[in-house]
């Protein structure tokens, strides 16, 4: 079953969470529910630290900056290429 991803409703992650939080440990919970304890610590923490769930939420500014500048990037190289090709097909004069 490795490298096969499950998704779970934000609700099952919140009753995760809630058992987290009166303190069954993570390790029992991870054995009960066929989770991995990295995955219930995760949970806790991004839902402690955002109140979200979501990757983008959880990011680092860091994070977001060098996602939005690789993605710069490619639109960059991209325009690149085209100038490029478009400067071989234009005469010279």
């Amino acid at each position: 079953m490795a490298g096969k991803t499950k998704n779970y409703t934000e609700e099952f992650k919140k009753q995760i969470i809630a058992l987290r939080y009166n303190g069954k440990p993570a390790a029992d919970i991870a054995k009960e529910y066929g989770i991995a304890k990295s995955t219930v610590v995760k949970w806790c923490n991004d839902y402690t630290n955002s109140g979200s769930f979501k990757a983008k939420d959880n990011r680092t500014e860091v994070e977001n900056e060098l996602i939005k500048l690789r993605k710069e990037n490619k639109q960059l190289l991209m325009e690149n290429d085209i100038l490029k090709q478009a400067a071989l097909i234009m005469p010279r004069k």
